[in-house]
């Protein structure tokens, strides 16, 4: 089945919470397959510090809207990530930058807003679409949907690892406290909640090292996709 949105372009959407291992799953898949990758979550990350630039307040539906449908990002492979003509790599992947996107992300207007932007990265010969709906809302259609998923603790324990080695002074318990609230806000929000999509396969990575997720997702996009 290729999906209606696709017009005859692939897509696998990996979904799942803060840590539980997507974007790099996603990552090396797409390598793997020679596709494309969509990081849905740097889009609201990038609103979230756009909103911050220019004072807006992260719960201004009205003020963030129309920053989203004109958001200035610029995704270059020489220079990074540009917001605004500004590298912003750095600041992106903070947790406060990840709360931040998860509170602009509960928005419906916002969600609204990003989605034809998502959808315009489908191109070929395919597309890792990794996010929090990308299988029950972006692209339902999708051939292949995957759900990751992990203990809260785990989760924490990797990002705690992540950012020492980046050189960042965290705390473990802090991080554990973040991700449960994000998680809260990522399930009970009232426009796409975060929920696996009826006919995707959920992966518990929690005991799984990398490359054995990786396995079960290629095996499985395998089983499905034609080629």
């Amino acid at each position: 089945m290729i999906s209606s949105l696709s017009q005859g372009v692939p897509v696998i959407t990996i979904d799942g919470p803060s840590g539980s291992g997507k974007g790099t799953i996603s990552q090396r898949v797409a390598a793997e397959l020679g596709w494309r990758y969509l990081d849905s979550g740097a889009l609201y990350r990038l609103l979230a510090l756009a909103a911050q630039h220019h004072s807006i307040e992260l719960t201004d539906e009205a003020s963030l809207v129309p920053l989203a449908e004109h958001l200035d990002v610029e995704f270059d492979h020489g220079k990074g990530v540009l917001l605004e003509g500004e590298p912003v790599d750095d600041m992106l992947r903070t947790e406060e930058t990840g709360n931040a996107a998860s509170i602009v992300a509960a928005l419906p207007g916002v969600r609204a807003a990003l989605l034809n932007r998502q959808r315009a990265f489908l191109e070929e010969p395919g597309l890792i679409a990794d996010g929090r709906d990308m299988g029950s809302t972006v692209f339902p259609d999708a051939e292949a949907k995957i759900f990751l998923t992990a203990s809260a603790g785990a989760r924490a324990e990797r990002r705690y690892k992540q950012l020492k080695e980046k050189g960042f002074d965290v705390n473990l318990a802090h991080l554990l406290q973040d991700i449960e609230q994000r998680d809260l806000r990522d399930t009970e929000r009232s426009s796409s909640p975060m929920q696996a999509a009826e006919d995707a396969i959920v992966i518990d990575t929690t005991p799984l090292t990398i490359d054995e997720v990786v396995q079960q997702v290629l095996e499985h996009c395998q089983s499905v996709i034609p080629g």
